[in-house]
This record gives structure tokens, sequence and C-alpha cells, in this order.
């Protein structure tokens, strides 16, 4: 055979993969530490990324001993530990907690989009099946730490959001929100439960995670991400999605609060004005300066712009067709986290007793980024408010360390809230602990 017949494939191949490096080496962010924070973040053209940036952090649990770290004049300390992939909490007003511990429901393995989002969960410590329980834990002597662990609820299915009004717990399901009879003290619910409404969950379902918090009157308001980046498989792929719901659990009936929001996860009610505020993962593949996940209050009939514009009006203009005109009728977020944070718990610091400077503000868990050079997130920040409002000033670190000094992911933040006595609990779903921070003795 002519050895030009050979070579000349060879040579190709060996191009291929030399651009294919090239390629996969990813986009690294040019903007100065802090500038993708607060009120007024700094925006760059957008860089757009044939192959996403992949900058997944080794996975290194925690040492025996080992804990994050915790601003000055706070301390922490393990609350409970050995859970699987802990993630929401819920403190129960007898002070009892409940975890959802949960993963993502099975996905397809075929084609290459789901072969490599199933090669990311696992190389992230997130590709175990999921527990489909709540755990209770429960601090009987007050001395921070939970002695009881017990299972208690099973049968559900990637639970996330729960809420408690009156008698009944409400748990959303990644494909329908369902009620339980409630007993104070009970350890172990064994009821089957009843659907309230169905959700969507369309296969591969990403952003598969529910949020869910109760208002003061009763009704429940569910969080609904995505099923894509951008919409780039159809929109009717994403048709009851990116949104949030409002249900009156007592009648079933819904409708849509919000929308327009890519993926909201953490849902709390801010105690001084009474609005809804949440917290939303932006959209990937436009470099790691682009595009700040944001802390924002969610206002009854509001379009945030998802898939065409982002922060009040940028065009993205990978999304087709176009949609100029509800440019107008975007609304923009009022605080930006940072660019792929992955911002997933929010607790307002009404019921958190850590001292100044942690009195009026909101606590948020940083899951991490998989998508961004440097790494960006893994920690929990506190945002200051002002007559209910998001101040001006920048996020304040609370607990940091959840990487190590190489690198490597001893943990991620999930889910943020207070426990009995006025202590901030953290659900860390890579490390299986729930961590306490409290004012330093």
């Amino acid at each position: 055979m002519n050895k030009h017949v050979i070579v000349l494939p060879l040579v190709a191949l060996a191009l291929a993969g030399g651009a294919f490096l090239y390629l996969a080496q990813g986009d690294t962010a040019r903007l100065p530490a802090g500038a993708d924070t607060g009120r007024e973040p700094v925006f760059t053209a957008p860089r757009s990324e044939m192959l996403p940036t992949i900058n997944i952090a080794k996975v290194k649990p925690w040492a025996a001993n080992a804990k994050p770290v915790a601003a000055r004049g706070l301390a922490v300390a393990r609350f409970a530990d050995g859970l699987s992939h802990p993630r929401s909490l819920l403190r129960l007003p007898n002070g009892d907690v409940l975890v959802a511990e949960t993963n993502s429901p099975p996905r397809p393995k075929d084609g290459i989009v789901n072969r490599v989002m199933a090669y990311l969960m696992n190389e992230a410590g997130a590709g175990a099946p999921s527990p489909n329980r709540i755990i209770l834990l429960r601090d009987a002597d007050g001395d921070g730490r939970a002695e009881t662990k017990a299972t208690f609820l099973t049968g559900l299915h990637s639970p996330y959001g729960m809420a408690l009004v009156g008698d009944t717990l409400y748990v959303a399901n990644t494909d329908a929100l369902m009620a339980f009879p409630y007993k104070e003290g009970d350890t172990r619910i064994t009821a089957k439960g009843r659907r309230i409404i169905a959700i969507p969950a369309q296969a591969p379902n990403y952003h598969w995670t529910r949020s869910l918090v109760a208002s003061p009157e009763g009704l429940l308001y569910v969080g609904v991400g995505s099923n894509s980046n951008i919409g780039e498989n159809g929109l009717e792929m994403d048709k009851g999605r990116a949104l949030i719901l409002e249900v009156n659990p007592r009648t079933g009936y819904r409708r849509i609060f919000a929308s327009g929001l890519r993926n909201p996860v953490g849902l709390a009610f801010e105690p001084k004005s009474g609005a809804l505020w949440g917290v939303v993962n932006e959209r990937d593949m436009l470099g790691s300066d682009l595009v700040p996940d944001y802390l924002t209050r969610v206002e009854f009939g509001a379009f945030y712009g998802w898939p065409w514009n982002y922060w009040g009006g940028y065009e993205d203009r990978r999304v087709q067709p176009q949609r100029p005109e509800i440019r107008e009728y975007t609304k923009r977020p009022d605080y930006a986290l940072g660019n792929h944070v992955a911002p997933l718990g929010l607790a307002f610091a009404d019921k958190v007793q850590l001292g100044a400077p942690y009195t009026d503000g909101a606590f948020v868990g940083l899951h991490g980024s998989w998508n961004r050079k440097p790494a960006a997130g893994y920690k929990v920040v506190y945002v200051g408010f002002a007559d209910g409002e998001a101040g001006k000033a920048k996020p304040v670190d609370v607990l940091t360390g959840f990487l190590d000094k190489d690198g490597a992911a001893q943990g991620r933040p999930v889910d943020v809230t207070a426990d009995a006595k006025g202590a901030l609990l953290v659900s860390d779903d890579l490390g299986g602990v729930i961590w306490r921070v409290t004012k330093a003795k």
C-alpha cells in the first residue's frame, strides 16, 4: 500500500486530536476576583466555547478531624456526619432537622452529551444513585451534635425541597409535589402520601432539583429548573420549566409566579418586606467571566430573561430565533454572586444568631464551579441587606476551606438554615456532613 495512503489519515487524526486538546483546555477568567459580584458586576464580551470549559476539582474527602474554615469570630463543628449526599435542610418547630439524602434521577446514557454529563457527575463525586430518603436529626441534649439519626421518610423520587404547613409535610420530588401527615416528635412517617401536583421532569431532566418554600399564608412556591443550558434542544423540551410555581396545596390550583429563571434553587422569604427571594444558576459556555449567578427578589409576573437575555437585557445571540421585543420586559436581578459559583442554599439572618455583622442579610451556599478556571464558589457567603434590599457591599465569606491547598474538593456546601439555638447549619453533599457554625467562644 502507498505509504501516503497511511500517513495522511494519521496526520489528519493527529491534527484533529491536537485541535481537540487545544479547545478542551477551556477559557480562563480575566476579571479580577470579586468583580463579578455585587449589585453592579462587571460584564465582559461573551467568549463562546465550542467545548465547555471543564475544571473539575479532584475529590479528596475530609480527614477524620478536618473541617472548613470559619470566618474570624466564628467557629465550626460537625452537627452530623456519615450521611449519603445530604442536600436540602428543614428545621421543624421542635428543633428536629430534616435533611434530604438525594441525587439526580437516572438519566439516559446514549449520545455524547449524556455520556459527558455522566462523566462530569462522576468526577465531581455526584454520580451515585439517589438515596431517595429524608433523614431526621435530633440534638436532644442540646450539645450541638445530633445524637439521633433516623430514617424519617422513604419511597421518594429524587426529593429536594421540604416545607411544613400545620400538620402536613410537603416534599418536592423531581416529578411531583407530595403531602405527608406529620406528627411532632415522630421519627418516622410510614404513610404513602398524596400527590398535590405533577412537576415536569422530561428526560434527560437536567436541573432536577425542586426547591420549595411555604409563605406565611400557607401557599407553596416550587422552583423548577430548565432542561437545558439555553433551550438548545428546542423550547418544547423546556415547557413548564425555568420558572417558579405558586401552588395552593388545599385545592391544587397552581400558576406561574415568575419565569425566565434558568435554575432557581434556594427560595426564602425576606423577613422585613415579606418578599420572596431566590438564588439562580445562570447559563454556561460564554466563558469563565460570564454569566453571574445571582440572588434576587422574585416578583409576581416578572420575566428574568432566560434563555434570550441575561442580567436584564444582555442578549444571548446563540439562542435562535432571537426575541428582541422582550428585552424591555426583562427584569434585572438584584445581586450577582459570581460567575459559575452555583448557589443552592438561601437563608435569611433573622433566625441565625451569629452577631454583627451577620444581623440583617442572607446566607448563601455556593456549591462550586465545574466549568470555570480558576474554580469559584465552594463556600458559604453572607450578603448584607438594608431595608429589605440587598446592600451595596460585596459578599462576605463565612465558611471556606472546602477546597484544600492543592485545589481538591474535601466537600461542597449546599443548603443553609438556622438550628433551634440560632447556629447556622450547612449541608455538605460531598463530605456527607452537616456543619454547625456558631459564634466563637
